[in-house]
């Protein structure tokens, strides 16, 4: 069985949880997290590397210990290291560490102090009142807790997009290797960007469809074979991800496409179009009566209901019909429209590499400026730089930009927003700076009122540029905290300050329902990559997707704009 960067990740997360909960040295830990973090943004399979006997250690965090035990994931599937922690601590104990505000720290005091193994037995012990009698719990996190259980038992398993796609890719690849096939396309959720997704929609057109259905279930990814037809097979891989594989024929490509690339909603409207017409729209094709008079292309579709064709992303019947008919599509921003990335960090903190070696990084994806903005002193986790220590990279910087050519750096800091709205740096320091990036990372659990309060005290300080992953969200790991998006958008636009859209997988944060939003107040997006190693620069794709779903154009995004353009925008924001 092929063992995928995300296989890989996961085992090492597993085990810095594992590690934290027995309270192991932290270095050890962040170890662990980094590594994952690395492995999950590499560009290429570890397997492949290590086929061809590429040195790991010359990857960021990866030293000789971790690049062993890659090597042993790789050849055998599993870590014996993984193995000794389950001695000592339960495998179940992951999923408790799943439910929002379960750190290592209570998932320990639950397993020593009640004997809780399983999501089972913390469901009992919290319907019976058992939890708030230990220390660091009480009834509001009891309470949460089991509100956390119930949401979490209500959801159906989806994916991160950017792990649908570690699987989708080869898959593709292997389909259309087949004999005769044509086409080869991932519809549905998948195609429209959406930031999750709960199974794979294949499309493919060939000059015979049994080739195909044998050669998808034979796919060496393939654990469960649900059903096989002369067209249509459902299969799962080893990762638990249901795939769905249609042969169609050529006439019909084009319809099928649009039909299972969806959504709903959007169907729905152009099918009334269609209705009005005395069209008939389905995944076959258009038809008039029994003629087909359009279906081999997308674009035939939407022409036969006087629409020019929509991009899939903006498919999900939130006005972009409307938009269409009255020739109000945007033109959506692409990757090359980047000039630059305005958060990423460095090995001062939490990241994995020098300035210059992100500076080089960037300069290699085309990018003409990069901001280094290591966290701030409050987020102990990541090492935050104190003012001495702010100080000493500023002058680094300035050194450093004095010889690189075709990139220039800026000087930033991602600096926390305290609880009370003040920042975690004094005035003194920040108004040196180029930018500053505000940021809650901790107190997740605050009212509504006091967390968008906390957030709007931080944006009225003097220096403020730019609020990152404003929800705080993380994706099937961390709901969003309570705030007023409105609001802050808001304040946004009359304070002259911008909005992050955090390219991270698990962040994808605004989302892009908020970026609409953002856009409709006329309040400019950071679209960043959060970089915490060289190739994090590659997760602003994702971000670009997420931006599209949010209608953003060129003209919407502040890091579009020339270096010279973006520095007076800068400066008006820390005067």
């Amino acid at each position: 069985m092929p063992v995928h960067n995300e296989d890989i990740a996961l085992i090492f997360d597993e085990m810095a949880d594992l590690l934290e909960i027995e309270e192991a040295n932290p270095f050890r830990v962040r170890a662990y997290r980094n590594a994952a973090r690395t492995i999950r943004n590499l560009g290429r399979e570890l397997s492949g590397l290590v086929a061809e006997g590429e040195d790991l250690t010359r990857l960021p965090g990866i030293g000789s210990a971790l690049a062993d035990k890659i090597r042993e994931i790789i050849a055998t599937g599993h870590a014996n290291a993984l193995d000794k922690l389950h001695k000592d601590v339960p495998a179940s104990l992951e999923a408790l560490l799943k439910l929002p505000g379960l750190g290592p720290k209570r998932v320990k005091a639950l397993y020593q102090d009640l004997h809780i193994k399983t999501l089972k037995q913390l469901e009992s012990a919290a319907r019976k009142g058992r939890l708030h009698t230990l220390p660091g719990f009480g009834a509001k996190i009891e309470q949460r807790i089991l509100d956390a259980i119930q949401t979490d038992r209500s959801q159906e398993r989806r994916f991160l997009h950017s792990v649908a796609c570690r699987y989708a890719k080869p898959l593709v690849t292997h389909l259309q290797a087949g004999d005769g096939v044509r086409d080869v396309v991932v519809a549905g959720s998948y195609r429209r960007g959406r930031e999750t997704v709960g199974d794979l929609d294949i499309l493919v057109t060939a000059r015979q469809s049994q080739p195909v259905m044998q050669r998808l279930v034979e796919y060496d990814e393939v654990t469960e074979v649900v059903s096989k037809g002369s067209t249509r097979a459902t299969v799962i891989l080893h990762n638990g991800l249901q795939v769905d594989v249609r042969v169609v024929a050529q006439e019909s490509f084009g319809a099928a496409l649009y039909y299972f690339t969806g959504s709903k909603a959007h169907n729905i409207q152009v099918r009334r179009l269609g209705q009005q017409r005395g069209l008939k729209i389905n995944e076959y094709g258009v038809f008039r009566k029994t003629q087909r008079i359009a279906g081999k292309t997308e674009k035939s579709v939407f022409k036969s209901v006087g629409l020019p064709f929509i991009p899939p992303e903006l498919r999900e019947g939130r006005g972009e019909i409307d938009a269409a008919r009255a020739g109000e599509l945007p033109k959506l921003i692409e990757r090359k429209d980047l000039q630059g990335d305005l958060h990423s960090h460095t090995h001062a903190t939490d990241g994995s590499a020098s300035i210059e070696t992100m500076a080089e990084a960037a300069r290699q994806r085309g990018l003409k400026y990069l901001a280094i903005t290591d966290h701030s002193r409050h987020l102990t986790v990541a090492h935050g730089l104190d003012v001495r220590q702010l100080h000493k990279q500023i002058d680094a910087i300035d050194r450093l930009n004095e010889k690189l050519k075709d990139i220039t750096l800026l000087k930033g800091i991602e600096v926390d927003i305290l609880e009370d709205g003040k920042l975690d740096l004094p005035a003194s320091i920040l108004s040196k700076l180029d930018l500053v990036i505000g940021a809650v990372h901790s107190q997740f659990h605050l009212s509504r009122s006091k967390q968008t309060t906390r957030i709007l005290r931080a944006m009225d300080t003097k220096y403020f540029t730019l609020l990152a992953h404003p929800t705080g969200r993380l994706l099937e790991e961390r709901p969003p905290y309570e705030v007023d998006i409105s609001r802050i958008i808001d304040a946004a636009r009359q304070r002259g300050c911008y909005l992050e859209l955090n390219s991270q997988p698990q962040r994808l944060d605004l989302t892009d329902t908020y970026c609409k939003l953002a856009k409709e107040q006329g309040v400019l997006i950071s679209i960043n990559s959060d970089s915490h190693g060289p190739d994090d620069f590659d997760l602003l794709d994702g971000g670009i997707q997420q931006a599209r779903r949010g209608w953003l154009e060129k003209r919407d995004v502040l890091n579009t704009c020339s270096l010279s353009r973006l520095q007076k925008m800068l400066q008006a924001t820390m005067g």
